[in-house]
């Protein structure tokens, strides 16, 4: 089959189509012809850091996380799913995980859920690693009914999501963009609008909490911008990161009395830990999307599997809006 593989890290790392031995199906997985796969913002950090990542394939490498496409064999003790099946799910391209910039891939089981039929491959691909990401922030974070809920960065690929299904869930939901083509998007997506760029925290929070601050944030930004997450929520208030590597200083925390919940989404696929958590989150995805609540946004370029290092730049250059997705 052909694989996209890198041979270097950093700078100099380009992807090149290579012939590899199709994978074969094994106890507990299924082999899937790959239709589509999206890129993630982990998938570049991967590609530029290399080792510098403890969960880093070793080279060559093979990257790609996400994938949407048809089970072509049932492994031994799967359950659930047949040949034929449309799936879609988060299940390599990390550790000792083959990616999926290629052909096939052999997928856990529990990792993968039968695809929202009301998606097409190239849409379902861009939703696993983003939409497990956006719902267990917002479950770990006990949004529900009239809650007010930010969420930073509401155009990006855990935001976009996370809005829709803040509102899902009952919520009244808030977020923060800078330019307008972004804050367009946010409003369409059913979120208050706020431009960070114009408006400071304490304005905005006085504006629509009367001072009170948000019930939950959702920071899809992170790093230095929790100071922020931190000022905007209430007391006694939820805060959720998928960005916490950094030093930070936890005064406002602890006055507060906030929660702080960290969301990496990859630790089942590193540590064999509870890996079943992520495909019972993808079928309830899947009903949430099919019945209408949710809509993943795409990013109207198109981009082969041969030219996925055309769609790693188009990411890195911070143009994309929505997800960008590679088709098989």
């Amino acid at each position: 089959m052909k694989a996209m593989l890198i041979n270097t890290y950093g700078e100099t790392a380009k992807f090149e189509a290579t012939e590899v031995d199709k994978p074969k199906t094994k106890e507990g997985h299924v082999l899937v012809k790959i239709a589509a796969s999206s890129i993630n913002t982990i998938d570049l950090m991967i590609r530029n850091m290399g080792k510098d990542l403890p969960l880093s394939p070793d080279l060559p490498a093979s990257l790609g996380m996400d994938f949407a496409g048809v089970v072509e064999e049932v492994g031994e003790g799967v359950d659930g799913y047949s040949v034929g099946d449309e799936v879609y799910g988060c299940a390599g391209g990390l550790a000792n995980l083959p990616g999926t910039l290629a052909d096939y891939i052999v997928a856990d089981s529990n990792l993968i859920a039968l695809k929202p039929k009301n998606l097409s491959m190239r849409e379902a691909a861009a939703l696993p690693l983003v939409g497990i990401t956006a719902y267990e922030g917002l479950t770990r974070a006990g949004v529900g009914e009239g809650q007010k809920v930010l969420i930073h960065g509401g155009s990006g690929g855990v935001g976009h999501l996370a809005v829709q299904l803040a509102k899902y869930f009952g919520a009244d939901v808030y977020s923060t963009e800078g330019d307008e083509t972004r804050l367009k998007l946010v409003e369409k997506l059913g979120a208050t609008t706020i431009n960070y760029k114009a408006e400071a925290v304490e304005d905005y929070v006085a504006k629509h909490t009367g001072g009170a601050g948000f019930d939950v944030v959702f920071d899809t930004v992170g790093g230095p911008n929790l100071t922020n997450s931190f000022d905007a929520a209430a007391l006694n208030g939820q805060v959720a990161t998928t960005v916490s590597l950094l030093e930070i200083d936890l005064s406002t925390v602890h006055f507060k009395g906030l929660s702080l919940h960290v969301v990496f989404m990859l630790i089942p696929m590193l540590n064999n830990f509870k890996k079943e958590k992520h495909g019972e989150i993808l079928s309830k995805l899947a009903k949430i999307i099919e019945a209408g609540h949710v809509t993943p946004v795409v990013d109207e370029h198109k981009f082969s599997l041969t030219e996925a290092g055309e769609a790693h730049r188009f990411l890195e250059s911070g143009q994309a809006i929505g997800k960008v997705v590679v088709e098989n």
